[in-house]
């Protein structure tokens, strides 16, 4: 220092020694991080195994994955499916499932008892899951000791209990704002998703989360990974993503869309998204996939919203007893439209219903739709 003052020099200071540097380093940081060079990390990554499919390219082994949509739209009904598919070991129509069954718990916040069992039973009797399929329903009358600070903190560690318990592989959780509250801030979503990472990573989980689209969201837009509710945290730090959509061409229908993948090329965008719609084969209720098309079909526009409003009011008017020539002076359009309002409230959609044909677009082979 004094010599490159004496020679009007900068002083720089001599670099330390590794050894002097891991003196300085605290014991709990030396390990945080792994460093390969990228050759290494290539032969590394050339020895784990592939991601299997879970729900065809939607979801993949090992992820922490999120299911969103609008509320009442089906995301507890095609959850059940999924977790059933996956802890029977048969896929869900044409996505590929290339695991052996497993055992799934299913954490739900939303149904009863009650509820649950209406969903799976008709008139001859009751669904017979298989035993890898476990649900856990969560009990509002427990206490939570007082050996936890916070109420998150403590459901967290109960799921992790069960999932111990049943020894489950995939683990469902219906929905992320019965979970953790507040998750529109980024520190609570950022502990939130380093939680369930830690809990993926330590018992090698596949992890799917149901959760909410905004209240004011406009559903004349394409769904957008902007669309899942809370911080932006939430779908950054996931895996994979992908949402439910209600078509505007008939109110039975809606559709998939892949938001956000890792492992595979997105199939399912807004060019081709998979079209379903809600239907209970035997005992069970499940979502039934007629086709694809693309999402722009299937948005809402200014035309689409009256011909909503005006299917609703011509319901009402003939359940009133009112003629289709009454109601077609009364909302002043024609009879022939009348009549096709009403088709659009009274006819189920057949499974053969929507298609999408090249050079055609989104059609149907019945009655107008």
């Amino acid at each position: 220092m004094i010599r490159a003052e004496a020679r009007g020099l900068k002083y720089i200071p001599p670099r330390k020694s590794k050894r002097e540097l891991e003196r300085n380093v605290p014991e709990e940081c030396r390990h945080a991080f792994k460093v390969e060079t990228g050759n290494r990390w290539m032969e590394l990554g050339e020895r784990e195994p592939a991601a299997k499919m879970l729900f065809g390219e939607f979801w993949h082994r090992g992820e922490l994955c999120f299911l969103f949509a609008n509320t009442n739209i089906g995301k507890s009904v095609l959850a059940t499916q999924i977790a059933n598919s996956i802890a029977l070991g048969k896929p869900i129509a044409l996505f590929a499932l290339r695991t052996k069954p497993a055992r799934v718990l299913y954490v739900d916040f939303e149904l009863t008892a009650k509820q649950f069992y209406k969903r799976y039973k008709d008139a001859k009797g009751t669904y017979n899951f298989t035993g890898n399929f476990f649900r856990a329903q969560f009990n509002p009358e427990h206490q939570m000791p007082d050996s936890y600070s916070n109420y998150d903190m403590y459901l967290l560690a109960a799921i992790e209990y069960k999932l111990r318990q049943v020894n489950a592989t995939v683990i469902i959780i219906d929905n992320i704002t019965c979970l953790r509250g507040g998750t529109e801030n980024s520190s609570v979503a950022l502990n939130l998703m380093k939680n369930l990472k830690e809990l993926k990573a330590q018992y090698g989980l596949s992890i799917l989360v149901l959760a909410h689209t905004p209240k004011q969201r406009n559903v004349g837009s394409p769904i957008s990974a902007d669309d899942l509710h809370g911080s932006k945290l939430l779908i950054n730090f996931a895996d994979s993503a992908f949402a439910i959509g209600a078509s505007s061409t008939h109110q039975r229908l809606c559709y998939l869309k892949q938001i956000k993948q890792r492992y595979t090329a997105q199939v399912y965008g807004e060019n081709n998204v998979c079209l379903c719609r809600i239907q209970k084969s035997g005992k069970f209720l499940q979502f039934r996939f007629i086709g694809n098309s693309p999402e722009s079909l299937h948005l809402h526009t200014r035309n689409t919203y009256n011909r909503d409003l005006l299917s609703k009011k011509a319901a009402e008017l003939s359940a009133n007893g009112l003629s289709q020539r009454q109601i077609s002076r009364e909302l002043n359009v024609s009879t022939g439209y009348v009549n096709k309002l009403l088709r659009l409230t009274q006819t189920p959609l057949s499974s053969e219903g929507l298609l999408w044909r090249e050079g055609q677009g989104c059609v149907n082979q019945h009655a107008g739709i």
